[in-house]
């Protein structure tokens, strides 16, 4: 008998908190006085992002996050990634994880498309003998050669996504987690981010998409998770909640409109 395969990312129990401040003491003086006083030092008031999340992703899997802006799916991402520790409970990971979740964010305008290359492959923990090997590939894909020595101020922005995504792709990752990443460029950029993406899964790899766009979601994965005030609303197949989440979406439009006329 073989063990069974544990699973890409698991979540027990997860809560994220982030806190507001009303009031900071920033000086010495302060301190003494607020402490002589007996008043707090710092005044600040928690905010639940995310609350009581438990979630199992196999590995092979593809599953979406959907949900309104702010429902939490890119704290979820980044608490996937381990970019954000949890508040509360545990998350467990296997493989080697890449997020795609701010596409060249580490780029350098004065920086040239090669030397950026190596700059944000270093930023996904790519190590630098494969940056350098797959430097080729990268920009052939992202069909940016011509410009591969020019300064990336000189970019385009969907030249810069497009460098990006095929960076995060050459390290082939276990794991990937997407946030929006459909959302950035033209259309034959999402065209091209799909193919690629399809292939990775046929590969056997697990990605993990948030993405408003519900067709494309449809297209690429197996599995959807609503996320809805930093909570889970539904867990399922992709038609099935994605079915829920605009019926959803569609009386929360009714209402507002209702609201408005009445106003």
């Amino acid at each position: 008998m073989t063990a069974l395969q544990p699973p890409a990312i698991e979540l027990v129990n997860v809560e994220k908190r982030f806190y507001y401040y009303e009031h900071r003491t920033t000086t010495l003086q302060e301190y003494f006085v607020r402490t002589l006083r007996r008043q707090a030092i710092h005044l600040r008031r928690a905010r639940y992002h995310l609350s009581d999340v438990s979630l199992r992703i196999e590995a092979g899997e593809a599953v979406a996050l959907i949900g309104h802006n702010g429902s939490g799916k890119s704290t979820l991402l980044r608490l996937m990634a381990g970019i954000y520790p949890p508040t509360s409970g545990s998350i467990s990971r296997q493989g080697r994880i890449i997020p795609v979740i701010e596409l060249g964010s580490t780029f350098q305008p004065t920086l040239t498309g090669r030397e950026n290359i190596r700059l944000y492959a270093a930023a996904l923990g790519i190590p630098k003998h494969e940056a350098v090997a797959h430097t080729d590939s990268i920009l052939g894909f992202s069909g940016v050669e011509a410009f591969a020595d020019t300064p990336l101020k000189y970019y385009s922005s969907g030249m810069k996504s497009r460098l990006a995504f095929s960076i995060a792709m050459s390290a082939r990752p276990d794991v990937l987690l997407l946030d929006e990443i459909l959302a950035v460029g033209d259309e034959s950029f999402k065209l091209q981010c799909q193919e690629r993406l399809k292939a990775f899964r046929v590969r056997g790899g697990t990605m993990i998409l948030a993405s408003h766009d519900l067709e494309s979601v449809q297209d690429l994965c197996q599995r959807a998770v609503w996320l809805d005030g930093g909570r889970i609303r539904a867990v399922g197949t992709v038609d099935e909640v994605t079915r829920q989440y605009e019926a959803h979406a569609r009386a929360s439009w009714k209402v507002a409109s209702t609201a408005l006329d009445t106003a």
